[in-house]
């Protein structure tokens, strides 16, 4: 699964990266320790331009009772977008891209010590692009939540020392494919639902603070003591 990530990138790389404008509602970055059911930035396609603004982490189908099932709907596993009911016709109409320069999972320690946290990123750093799917919730005071699931995939080689799922990190030049709201046949799109190159990768061990999401600073991304 991916439950916690970075972006710690300015406002102007984004923009440049997705060749989006300047949001309508501004936005805190960097953000070292993202977790869910927080608002964070995302991007999607209205159809003629690209368009960055936040969304809620934690998919809300339009169907639901209340917001609160969105807490478990973090992720949404790359083979069964089709069947899910919560994510079968935002895999056709609604997608959108989760920017990041790294995400945190933790491993379990040998010996019964508990899991420790790593950090895995692009070698060298940089931005990357995870796919998510959205939607938006209509709660019955008429009050409007979109919100967001990232898709996962199975592991690469690296992650699979990690963890048994991975984020789908698109490369950049499919990233205009996902966004594409016209594209709709799920055949063409789960070519691009597949683990990244683990040689273009790297992991490394951090703090276990950042198990608190309330840690939001550089401190999060130094690699671990000892």
């Amino acid at each position: 699964m991916c439950g916690r990530y970075t972006i710690t990138v300015t406002m102007e790389e984004l923009m440049l990266h997705y060749f989006a404008d300047l949001p309508s509602v501004p936005f805190h970055l960097p953000r070292y320790n993202v977790a869910p059911t927080q608002m964070v930035p995302a991007v999607v396609n209205d159809g003629q331009r690209n368009r960055l603004g936040l969304l809620k982490w934690g998919l809300i189908p339009p169907w639901a009772d209340d917001e609160k099932g969105g807490s478990r709907l973090i992720n949404a596993r790359a083979e069964t977008l089709q069947e899910r009911p919560a994510y079968r016709d935002a895999f056709r109409r609604k997608r959108c891209l989760i920017p990041a320069d790294g995400f945190y999972e933790w491993k379990a320690a040998p010996g019964g010590g508990g899991k420790r946290p790593y950090r895995i990123r692009l070698k060298g750093g940089g931005l990357f692009s995870m796919a998510a799917l959205y939607e938006t919730w209509t709660a019955p005071d008429g009050r409007r939540v979109s919100s967001f699931a990232i898709v996962t995939t199975e592991p690469n080689k690296l992650m699979a020392g990690i963890h048994d799922r991975m984020p789908v990190i698109l490369r950049r030049e499919d990233e205009a494919l996902w966004l594409d709201r016209r594209v709709q046949d799920p055949a063409e799109l789960t070519e691009l639902l597949v683990s990244y190159p683990d040689d273009e990768m790297e992991a490394y061990e951090v703090d276990r603070r950042v198990g608190n999401p309330a840690n939001d600073d550089a401190a999060c991304l130094e690699k671990a003591s000892g």
